[in-house]
Parts: C-alpha cells; sequence; structure tokens
C-alpha cells in the first residue's frame, strides 16, 4: 500500500465533505448495507453522521480522511464525551460503579464513532494507521468505542490494539443492535 495521508476536519468542515463520507460509507459497508438491515442503510448512517456533525452539539467533533494516491480510502470520526453524555445511557457495566466510570466533564473520555476503510483498500494496515492517527492525538485519558459482538475481525484488531470490554450498550439510534463497549486507556 501506498503511505497514507491524513486530513483532520472539525465537525464544520466534515459537513462540507458529506457527499465524501457518503462515499467511504458505501465502499466500506457492502455487506452490511446488502443485508437489508436498516440500522447499515446509507440514509440512517447519515442521518446519525448528520447528527453527529450538528453545530448545536458540543465541540470537539474531529474527522480523519484518509487518501491513498490522493483518492479517499478511510475514514474514522469521534468528540469527546460532555458531562451527562448521552453515549453512556442504557450502559450495563460488567463490573465497577457505573456513577463512577459515566462521570464525564468534557475532557475525560473520547468517543470513537467511527473507522472504515474502503473494501479495496482493506487488509492493509489503514484501520490501524486511522486509529493510531485520531487517537493518538487526543488529550483525553481515554476512549470508548461500540463493536458489534459478532463483528469478528473488527473485534479482534480492537483488542490486539489495547481496547478492552467493559459492558454492552444498545443505542437511543432507531434499530440499533446490543453493542459491546470497549475501552482504551490513553497512553
Amino acid at each position: 500500500m501506498t503511505t497514507p495521508s491524513f486530513e483532520h476536519y472539525s465537525a464544520t468542515r466534515a459537513r462540507e465533505l458529506r457527499a465524501v463520507v457518503e462515499d467511504i460509507y458505501r465502499r466500506s459497508y457492502t455487506e452490511a448495507i446488502a443485508s437489508g438491515d436498516p440500522f447499515d442503510s446509507p440514509t440512517e448512517f447519515m442521518n446519525r453522521f448528520d447528527a453527529y456533525t450538528d453545530p448545536r452539539r458540543s465541540s470537539g467533533f474531529e474527522l480523519v480522511l484518509a487518501r491513498v494516491d490522493d483518492k479517499p480510502a478511510g475514514q474514522t470520526w469521534g468528540w469527546p464525551l460532555p458531562a451527562n453524555a448521552r453515549w453512556w445511557e442504557q450502559l450495563t457495566l460488567d463490573e465497577g460503579d457505573i456513577r463512577d466510570f459515566t462521570l464525564e466533564d468534557g475532557s475525560r473520555t473520547f468517543a470513537l464513532s467511527e473507522i472504515m476503510v474502503c473494501a479495496e483498500h482493506t487488509g492493509q494496515g489503514l484501520a490501524r494507521a486511522l486509529h493510531d492517527e485520531l487517537i493518538g492525538s487526543r488529550p483525553e485519558q481515554r476512549a470508548t468505542l461500540l463493536v458489534e459482538p459478532d463483528n469478528d475481525r473488527a473485534y479482534a484488531a480492537y483488542l490486539k490494539w489495547g481496547w478492552h470490554r467493559v459492558g454492552s450498550l444498545r443505542p437511543q439510534w432507531e434499530n440499533a443492535p446490543k453493542f459491546d463497549v470497549l475501552i482504551y486507556i490513553n497512553h
């Protein structure tokens, strides 16, 4: 693989790239889209993207776009969790005090929402490079993400990269599946 280049975007700038974001999603999640699951439809995905980048939300959203040979090849994004973050609603924690675990102040936890790589670039280390580019630049103490328990490939990668399971939850999005909640301690 040609060495990727990375571009960082705020929510406002990410919205300007909406067509690129959707194209990468369609080229990355071909099987999920083909499954017919309403949660994975491009329309529902873009509705979530629009909500994540809504100017009325708290600040801190960051999108990292990867290019290979100057063409979009993957993307990742997330944001710091504010106080009283809805992210933790419906969390079933495996162990520990849920109040302490979910206490947020805007600088404790970064919510990694998406990592996706276009099908023609999978298996070449681009997902890890995107992960490291985004997480490595974050000042928060830890990061969290949601992964479907049966997504063996992604789950194995996250564990290998230093993430660990802390519980499960079903987000408030319509037709959302139940996810495992993983945490990464930022070094």
